[in-house]
């Protein structure tokens, strides 16, 4: 086995970290270029100094939580600071933006601890993600059940129920079968080792940081002077954000996803389809634009772990 040499080892980190950030800014940049949906005049119009404050209120409380889970389930194993966390959260995020369904987050937040405690990280930031994924379903559920649909949309509420309960009754009747080591036995069986302190906190953070960002949506429509009820509004945002999670997509790709379903949601209840877009975009520039940039001084000054 030929041995790569140290110096080596450090230009490819450096490559590899440069490009990870240099693509990233490149998607956002042309994402900038293309989107019809962000007006600059419109922007300027409806959006003073004082709503770019607040929004920016929204998104800090928003992550402030994201990292707060990560930091809480770590902890489990690992005491880290804040601050670790949020490199952590962060880097990750910036890794991973190119992945299918920020897949790539696992092996990025691996990367930050001894290769001994790897499958650790992957369980953890299972109960991660699907603590976020819950706080969505039970919310999603709630905006659909309570939404008032005509006949078709009736249908399609229907048969969107009847999809979870054959998701619900392949996991169950499934659940020992293995895939590369794993079973839905096997984590379910892992999670349950988990403290039930640490586990509750999880999902009571998701559910913050879902409340946080939902009411930011239904804010910026509010900017945006869109005549909508705030029930009504809300119930859509529940039943949009839910759509667009079960949806794969890769992570860049969100405002997209999230765009195109909005669009469906909020123009069958008499929301112009400039604002639904200009927010949906407003939404990804904040929640993900602004975390990559931040993702990226934490790529760059990232150093491999070596030691506990």
């Amino acid at each position: 086995m030929i041995a790569i040499p140290h110096k080596a080892k450090q230009f490819l980190l450096v490559l590899v970290k440069v490009l990870i950030v240099g693509f990233a800014f490149f998607y956002i940049y042309h994402h900038l270029q293309g989107d019809k949906a962000i007006s600059i005049e419109s922007i300027i119009q409806y959006l003073s100094i004082k709503e770019v404050l607040i929004l920016l209120l929204f998104t800090s409380a928003n992550w402030f939580f994201e990292v707060l889970k990560w930091q809480n389930l770590v902890n489990s194993f690992k005491k880290i600071s804040f601050f670790e966390a949020a490199q952590q959260t962060f880097g990750s995020l910036t890794a991973s933006i190119f992945t299918p369904n920020r897949i790539g987050e696992y092996g990025a937040k691996m990367l930050y601890f001894k290769k001994e405690n790897a499958k650790r990280i992957v369980l953890l930031n299972f109960v991660h993600n699907s603590s976020q994924m819950l706080a969505t379903t039970l919310f999603g559920v709630i905006g659909m059940f309570f939404s008032t649909f005509n006949i078709q949309h009736s249908t399609f509420k229907i048969l969107v129920f009847i999809g979870i309960g054959i998701a619900i009754l392949i996991a169950v009747f499934f659940r020992k079968i293995e895939i590369y080591g794993f079973s839905i036995q096997k984590i379910i069986d892992k999670i349950k080792k988990l403290d039930k302190n640490i586990f509750f906190k999880t999902v009571g953070f998701s559910i913050f940081r879902y409340i946080i960002f939902s009411t930011q949506f239904l804010i910026l429509l509010l900017f945006f002077d869109a005549e909508i009820e705030v029930k009504t509004a809300f119930l859509t945002i529940f039943t949009m954000y839910f759509l667009a999670s079960i949806l794969p997509s890769i992570h860049i790709m969100d405002v997209a996803i999230k765009g195109s379903v909005a669009l469906y949601l909020f123009s069958k209840i008499g929301v112009e389809d400039w604002k639904i877009l200009t927010v949906t975009s407003l939404m990804w520039f904040f929640n993900l634009v602004l975390p990559v940039v931040l993702g990226s001084y934490f790529v760059l000054r990232f150093k491999p772990k070596t030691t506990e």
